[in-house]
């Protein structure tokens, strides 16, 4: 005997819930379920933003959020002027949930807990009267299509549903993406976003926590990315290279993440600027030893160790420096080479580019254009974005349009 619901939300993350909610507070009437393959729900929120749920971010026009997304910039205009950053804080303030703005634009509950989030999320599905049903893989989906009856036949693993309405909001499940090509769908093949740079180098040996602001380069492509590099122990971290593995995921993956990079430690300064630079230091500090105080906006011990990597002595002063090692000092810091070896998934953000053909989504709805009554939310088309709220934003926007359009 199969349960019944108008709509069903299968996939119980950030946007089957900002969906399901939307939804019930719509049209109270309906019968709404979200069901989830795992033991609990949104556990992704769980242990977003270091616990504490990276919400969105403070770029509140349209035309400039949608350049935070790699994949779907174009596609998203239309949804973000519908619902954009301002309409995600005002939603919260509505349910209860105060965000509060970081330097660097990430919004958090002031809470600083993603508990608040979750909190939210249960209570207002519990007012809504949605049923939460947890440890329900789906096994299989069939749209039943006839003159007087047109529904989705959902199975899981223990039990079978019928919908009215279909929303799958599964992020990036291979499983879902399967049954999706079996009704047609096209999949774009996912690869990892939002990785980190695996790199042995002497250069960085022995430097894990220090952080410069650095433009980083992708040698042989036209990939390049300016923000903070942090230095750890296994390579190079850093909303700048999160920012670089995120534009470059598909390149990337083809290099099978086997490249070379050039990291300039002086961000716009060139190598002929950075030579006259030395040159004028030369003059200012003439007694003084190189190695050992950075004249620049970065940590000495990282300054110590591209001056060695310069072939300069550990104890040469200012005016001994020759020309050629000016130009050695010059292109260490502008126009170093590092060998990249591999990724590191980047904490607990998983973050895959991939998924449903963006063309086969009307994004006046986010329904299929290929069945009727069957509707996406979040991750599980192909959209992504780099970090700092932006996956969440595009969760938020595209469960409101499900919403909206449904009935």
């Amino acid at each position: 005997m199969s349960q019944h619901f108008d709509v069903i939300c299968v996939g119980g993350g950030a946007a089957g819930f900002f969906t399901a909610i939307n939804i019930a507070e719509k049209i109270p009437s309906l019968k709404i379920a979200i069901l989830e393959r795992g033991k609990e729900v949104l556990t992704k929120v769980r242990i977003s933003g270091g616990g504490r749920c990276n919400v969105t971010h403070a770029c509140f026009e349209p035309n400039e959020l949608v350049k935070f997304y790699p994949r779907g910039e174009k596609e998203l205009k239309g949804p973000f002027n519908q619902f954009c950053s301002g309409d995600t804080i005002e939603w919260f303030e509505k349910h209860g949930v105060e965000l509060k703005i970081e330097e660097d634009g990430r919004m958090f509950p002031v809470s600083n807990s993603s508990q608040t989030i979750i909190d939210c999320f249960m209570n207002a599905s519990a007012k809504a009267g949605i049923k939460i049903l947890t440890s329900q893989s789906v096994q299989s989906l069939y749209h039943f299509e006839k003159v007087e009856e047109d529904f989705w036949k959902i199975d899981t693993q223990h039990d079978k549903f019928t919908a009215t309405k279909l929303v799958l909001s599964t992020g990036s499940n291979p499983k879902m993406w399967e049954m999706l090509e079996s009704l047609g769908h096209s999949v774009v093949a996912p690869v990892p976003s939002l990785f980190t740079f695996n790199i042995t180098d002497k250069r960085i040996k022995d430097l894990p926590g220090v952080s410069a602001l650095a433009t980083v380069k992708v040698k042989n492509t036209k990939l390049e990315a300016t923000g903070p590099l942090l230095i750890t122990h296994w390579g190079m971290s850093g909303p700048g290279i999160l920012k670089l593995s995120a534009w470059g995921a598909r390149i990337l993956a083809e290099k099978k993440y086997q490249f070379a990079i050039s990291v300039n430690w002086l961000n716009d300064t060139d190598l002929a600027e950075a030579e006259l630079l030395l040159k004028s230091l030369k003059q200012e500090h003439s007694k003084k030893i190189i190695s050992k105080k950075s004249p620049f906006d970065f940590p000495n011990r990282l300054w110590e160790k591209l001056v060695i990597a310069a072939e300069i002595g550990e104890d040469l002063k200012w005016a001994d420096l020759s020309n050629k090692h000016i130009h050695n000092l010059a292109e260490q810091l502008t126009e170093g080479t590092y060998q990249v070896s591999g990724k590191s998934t980047y904490k607990d953000e998983f973050v895959t580019a991939g998924g449903i053909d963006l063309k086969e989504v009307n994004f006046k709805t986010m329904q299929s254009k290929l069945h009727p009554n069957l509707y996406f939310a979040g991750e599980i088309v192909n959209i992504d974005a780099i970090t700092g709220g932006f996956n969440f934003q595009n969760a938020w926007t595209s469960g409101f349009i499900v919403a909206n359009g449904i009935f």
